[in-house]
Formats: C-alpha cells, structure tokens, sequence
C-alpha cells in the first residue's frame, strides 16, 4: 500500500546568486533548478499535497536540529554537522532537511 505525504517542504534559493560562484555556477545551470520546482509544484497539485516553500533566509543548514542553537561559522565544505552546544553530529544534509521538515516558516505555493 503506498501513501502520500501531506506536505512537501523546499527551500527558495537564489539561484542568481548562487550563479555567481564561478565553481558551483556549471553544475548549478545543469540541474535546472526552476524546472524541477515547477514540476514539482504540478505534481503537488494534481496528487493534493501541500508544497510549503521555506523563507530564502532560514538556516536549514546552520540550525542544530536538536537543540536550536545555529552555527554561524559552518562552511559549505563541512559536510557533517556538529553543534558546539548540545555536541550532536549527524551528517549537514540530514540536519537541514529536518529543519526544513519542522519549520513553522513558510509559504504555501
């Protein structure tokens, strides 16, 4: 039996900035990044799922998910998370896709 999410979560990047990055802006182009979101939102549509977009400015990243506490000298290069307050590691992506998960800042699209 499969179930649908009641939510999707996603974060508005600036692309354009981000484009800016002579080392990142290549592989930036090549994921096509408003193609997927919009994509993305049909799909919510058409299967009645709700697709929060989270603000440009919320620290998904720099957040710990355990105690709330947000790192401010986190590097892109740092790939596991480790907070100096409550000492917890988990690797960056999954620190800030649980932030995103349970945030209480968002948009509805």
């Amino acid at each position: 039996m499969k179930t649908k999410p009641t939510y999707i979560t996603i974060e508005n990047l600036n692309i354009s900035g981000m484009m800016k990055n002579k080392y990142l802006s290549k592989a930036i182009s090549n994921q096509r990044f408003y193609e997927f979101r919009e994509k993305l939102f049909n799909k919510c549509k058409f299967y009645g799922i709700e697709l929060r977009i989270a603000d440009r400015f919320y620290a998904s990243s720099k957040t710990c998910h355990k105690c709330g506490s947000i790192k401010e000298d986190l590097k892109l290069s740092d790939r596991v998370y480790k907070c100096s307050k409550c000492g917890n590691t988990m690797d960056r992506d999954l620190n800030a896709s649980l932030n995103l998960r349970d945030t209480k800042s968002y948009k509805v699209a």
